[in-house]
């Protein structure tokens, strides 16, 4: 008897919910652990089918399980045979959804079954499946499942079981910069938006990932079989997707506007692979960027071509910085009749190819990264430049004109960059200007403010090149600590024969003479166009009427000749 109280004990309390079902359905034993998990007491199930009543979800999962246990009453069935454990979702009496293993083993004309919970045990497993195959910021599916939808998608338009499909590949333009600036925490939020506009546009139909970074895919499957269709209704959706992500975003308290670029590449039938076609996708993304940003571009064989050539073209230019074969030459800016300093321009001498147009190598650099080491050299070559100057009383007080880039001007550093580049070579800050452009505006005018402070506190000079090209609002031009504003060659070329080139010159001019700036024209190339900006009150100018740009010992023999002549034809008036 003691025994079997203490058998009973056991039973009792053992981890794994009992609960003994006699031979007329009777309920003659519930261990605690049962009624802890559930909350039904050995009162609220006297027999098996108030239990199953309690514990089923469904009328038609009641009717399985009693149809399972009605099996163990029969004399085929004998003693010791298990009831194989299966999953179900039960119910407990506080109303919660468990996920339970259930299994029984039948012993005479009686059922021992047992209850384990494995809720918390299944909600881990899929939160492992949904992380493998989701991405955790965006809530999207993730490369991999994208890779598998992709493959899927490949494998019905091969068997013919749907018509045909494309992939769009697609990301942010200038992410990084905007991600720099914002901060990563912005940057994260503005990528949960994107993702959110983009699945509005797919509304469900369509399968929306993100690869990664700032990158998202979209696969379309079920187009039209007729592939001029197919190919417009592909047209059709990626051109509502950059229509839709031109809406500004709003985030921290301003609004951002953000654009994106899109490479295409249709699919049908035998012949293609995932990776050939996610390979191809990302050739047309390339190409969209090449073509100017916030476009959609179709996969064309001819950019394989285009491609091959910009890899080597990087490679090049990693080695050319290795190699020292970058130069700066200098193309005077003059006012009237003196020099009054230089705009620094890159120039690159392959030792194979010959001179290399930067309108070539710059957009490889900068979509490379490679611009932040080159201009962080051109930074400090043009200061080596102002310190050698300083030692000569002809060349000592003309100013250095340096372009800066917009993800080299947005490193967290380039304050610190521009002082270093000072202190090391010896140049005078007052002679140093850097020239940013109106595009550079749009992405943080606080931040853009903040490091031209910093850098007009110890004496740093800053020009607004290729003014009237850009969007920038008038609002900030009066608040930025600007010295003066380049007028961009393109409306020089034709201010005498055009009337409104001519118009927009004058507006430039009189505006900067507002605002109490030096206002330059960029691309004086004729006598007609300097004198017409004379007379609109434009006295400061560079062009090739002047001198194209020159090694600094060429410039430096130009800028003495230059200076001689205007020296005595002053004298002689």
């Amino acid at each position: 008897q003691a025994r079997e109280a203490y058998s009973s004990e056991m039973l009792r309390y053992m981890p794994v919910g009992l609960v003994v079902v006699g031979p007329v359905g009777n309920i003659e034993f519930v261990n605690h652990q049962f009624e802890v998990m559930t909350g039904w007491e050995q009162s609220d199930v006297q027999d098996e089918s108030a239990l199953w009543r309690h514990l089923c979800v469904d009328a038609q999962q009641h009717a399985t399980l009693l149809q399972r246990l009605n099996i163990g009453r029969c004399e085929v069935v004998p003693t010791g045979v298990n009831m194989p454990a299966m999953e179900y979702q039960l119910r407990s009496k506080s109303g919660q959804e468990l996920t339970m293993e259930v299994s029984g083993r039948f012993l005479g004309g009686r059922i021992l079954l047992s209850f384990v919970d494995v809720t918390q045990r299944k909600a881990a497993e899929a939160e492992i499946r949904w992380l493998g195959f989701y991405d955790n910021l965006t809530q999207l599916p993730n490369r991999r499942l994208l890779l598998d939808r992709l493959s899927e998608a490949l494998t019905r338009s091969q068997r013919g079981h749907a018509g045909r499909g494309a992939l769009l590949l697609l990301d942010i333009d200038n992410f990084k910069s905007l991600n720099e600036t914002l901060g990563h925490q912005h940057g994260d939020a503005l990528l949960r938006l994107v993702a959110t506009r983009l699945s509005n546009c797919i509304a469900g139909r369509h399968t929306l990932a993100r690869q990664g970074g700032d990158e998202f895919a979209v696969v379309l499957e079920d187009l039209p079989t007729d592939a001029l269709e197919a190919g417009r209704y592909t047209e059709q959706m990626g051109r509502s997707i950059l229509e839709a992500l031109r809406t500004p975003f709003y985030l921290g308290n301003q609004d951002f506007h953000v654009t994106v670029s899109m490479g295409a590449v249709m699919f049908c039938g035998a012949g293609d692979s995932v990776e050939e076609l996610l390979k191809r996708a990302d050739l047309a993304l390339y190409q969209a960027k090449s073509a100017g940003r916030d476009t959609l571009q179709f996969f064309d064989p001819s950019m394989q071509k285009a491609v091959s050539a910009r890899v080597e073209m990087e490679k090049d230019m990693r080695l050319a910085l290795e190699r020292h074969e970058f130069d700066l030459f200098f193309q005077p800016q003059v006012q009237r009749d003196k020099v009054i300093g230089a705009e620094a321009l890159l120039r690159w001498k392959h030792p194979t190819k010959g001179f290399i147009p930067p309108g070539v190598f710059v957009p490889t650099a900068e979509e490379s990264g490679l611009i932040l080491p080159l201009g962080e050299w051109v930074l400090y070559a043009a200061c080596r430049q102002l310190a050698h100057w300083a030692q000569n009383p002809a060349l000592a007080e003309l100013t250095m004109s340096v372009n800066v880039s917009p993800r080299q001007f947005y490193q967290p550093n380039f304050v610190e960059q521009v002082q270093q580049a000072l202190q090391v070579t010896g140049a005078k800050p007052s002679l140093l200007e850097l020239e940013l452009t109106e595009g550079m505006l749009l992405t943080d005018v606080e931040d853009t403010i903040q490091k031209m402070v910093q850098l007009k506190g110890i004496g740093v000079m800053f020009s607004l090149d290729d003014f009237g090209t850009g969007y920038s609002s008038l609002s900030y031009l009066k608040r930025l600590p600007l010295d003066k504003l380049k007028i961009d060659q393109s409306f020089v070329r034709e201010v005498v024969t055009s009337t409104n080139d001519a118009a927009i010159a004058r507006s430039i001019i009189a505006l900067g003479n507002s605002l109490g700036l030096q206002v330059i024209a960029e691309g004086v190339e004729t006598e007609a166009q300097r004198v017409f900006l004379a007379k609109n009150g434009c006295s400061y100018w560079q062009g090739f009427y002047f001198s194209r740009p020159q090694p600094a010992a060429e410039f430096e023999a130009w800028a003495h000749a230059y200076g001689a002549e205007g020296k005595a034809l002053s004298e002689a008036g």
